[in-house]
């Protein structure tokens, strides 16, 4: 068994070791926090593996609280946007998330962060000095993530060929995957794939509703559109998902409910898991205080950490002081609420090392805000997990990890002490979870080739074939009404009562005459 795996790796990366050449590759950063994360491992790992990478940050977005930036050995071209730009943004996303943390959210709150990096797209694009820069550079290939649209516009003002890395959950974005509704949920219907008849139900009419928001979402960025290319020239959003040459998902079989995928379509779920290195002393002194009952490691994501709040931490810190396990929670500490005292087992820090700790063999349980790069190494690790999903795609990704039993989840609304205590201890002493989720894990590491392998031996093999042509359906160029057969059904449904309403006249005819007949006969 052993010699097949290395067999099909060998299959699989040697051509690209005989055949492959340093390509110039640029990476687009636009957006802050795990999206950054990302972005920084997927341009690490195409340097290391002979690129010449280049990635293209925005610094005003970064949205990291205590995050120390390393070295890095690809080149980074810096970019700051004027500071009333920066200044609207954050004032719109602070609004967005104390509206989030007080269960407020609308869509219209979401829409409105859109039009403001539809706005910042605009002021980059209008910038030729830069955009020529780039230009000028020729790379062979752009690299560009999902949830800014800005990446596809300046990838396709560049004229170079790009492939799409989704950092949600599947099913975020409509870049056209088959999706029968029968048995795969609409994003945002928190179903799962073993759906009722009245689940049908609900993922039919939600499907619509998906449609609908797809649309008002990509209509953000139609001023940045019209205004930056030319009449006759102009891109359909929906059409440059379809154009990327590859797209990654950053999520796993270990996770993901079973669904059709295209040949271009590549799952790479836990890029950010590296082997485990020790954790520094201060944790390690820390975690030793509490022995055998071990640790639980708490992290709500790096766009909650700089929201100032005083509900939510106080009813965690109530539920923390009623466990036997320390508790390394990162929050920030100088957000902490004066009149709450810290609870004697909770240690709070800034910055920790997630995966390190993840890692460690006293860890317990992962309180974790249901962020894809979170579950995917608590998966890596076999950490079962209590979810508190915030906003985004964190809804979709706890109901998976419920349906997987790698853990519970528990709604920001209905966060208690009492309950989130419970929800705790139910999770860290029933060992049906942690079996669960370390079954998941042993799926994820039993995989003949890495995440980063994938990344790389596809990108390798498109750089070398010129594109992925090859790898994706006509069904991408096909309007949607031929894609689900709608003008042939059309056309049978409309040949089928012609042909009635010609027999039926044909008979008509018949009958007069034969009526006719007979009367001629009598008389």
């Amino acid at each position: 068994m052993r010699g097949q795996r290395v067999l099909l790796l060998v299959g699989f990366l040697l051509p690209g070791l005989l055949l492959s050449e340093t390509a110039k590759i640029l990476t687009l950063s636009l957006m802050g926090g795990s999206h950054f994360l990302l972005m920084d491992r997927i341009s690490q790992i195409l340097q290391d593996h002979g690129h010449n990478v280049t990635m293209f940050l925005q610094r005003g977005n970064l949205l990291l609280s205590g995050f120390k930036e390393g070295e890095k050995s690809y080149n980074v071209i810096n970019w700051l946007l004027p500071e009333d730009f920066n200044k609207e943004f954050k004032k719109s996303f602070d609004f967005f998330m104390e509206e989030t943390l007080g269960g407020r959210s609308t869509f219209e709150h979401y829409f409105n962060i859109l039009e403001q990096l539809g706005l910042q797209c605009s002021h980059l694009l209008r910038r030729h000095d830069i955009m020529n820069s780039l230009k000028n550079e020729n790379f062979d290939l752009v690299v560009v993530e999902t949830f800014d649209y800005c990446p596809f516009l300046v990838a396709e003002k560049l004229g170079r060929p790009f492939v799409s890395f989704l950092p949600t959950s599947f099913g975020t974005v409509d870049f056209g995957p088959p999706s029968p509704l029968s048995y795969v949920p609409v994003f945002h219907s928190l179903l799962t794939d073993r759906m009722d008849f009245w689940g049908r139900v609900k993922n039919f009419l939600m499907f619509f509703n998906f449609c609908m928001r797809q649309r008002r979402i990509h209509s953000a960025f139609d001023k940045t559109i019209k205004e930056h290319f030319p009449e006759g020239s102009r891109p359909v959003l929906s059409h440059l998902l379809k154009k990327a040459e590859l797209w990654f998902v950053n999520s796993d079989f270990a996770f993901e409910f079973a669904r059709p995928l295209l040949p271009n379509t590549v799952y790479v779920g836990g890029l950010l898991a590296k082997p485990i290195k020790p954790v520094p002393q201060e944790f390690e002194n820390f975690i030793a205080k509490f022995g055998d009952s071990g640790f639980v490691l708490v992290t709500l994501g790096s766009m909650v950490s700089v929201i100032q709040s005083q509900e939510v931490p106080k009813e965690m810190n109530a539920a923390f002081a009623s466990l036997p396990q320390g508790v390394i929670w990162k929050y920030k500490a100088s957000h902490w609420p004066k009149d709450i005292k810290l609870a004697a087992n909770v240690k709070l820090v800034d910055w920790l090392p997630q995966n390190d700790l993840l890692g460690h063999p006293h860890i317990r349980l992962f309180v974790t805000h249901g962020g894809m790069n979170s579950v995917m190494e608590a998966i890596q690790h076999g950490v079962p997990m209590v979810g508190i999903p915030i906003l985004g795609d964190q809804y979709e990704n706890m109901l998976r990890v419920e349906a997987r039993n790698f853990g519970v989840s528990i709604r920001l609304k209905q966060l208690k002490a009492e309950t989130l205590a419970l929800k705790m201890k139910q999770v860290m002493e029933d060992k049906r979870y942690k079996s669960a989720v370390v079954a998941a894990s042993i799926i994820r590491r039993s995989h003949p080739l890495t995440p980063a392998q994938r990344l790389v031996g596809w990108i390798d093999h498109i750089l070398q074939t010129g594109g992925a042509a090859h790898l994706k359906p006509h069904a991408l160029q096909q309007p949607w009404y031929e894609q689900y057969l709608l003008d042939v059904l059309l056309f049978l449904l409309v040949a089928t009562l012609g042909t009635a309403w010609l027999c039926g006249k044909l008979l008509g005819l018949v009958a007069r005459w034969l009526c006719g007949s007979r009367k001629l006969k009598k008389a």
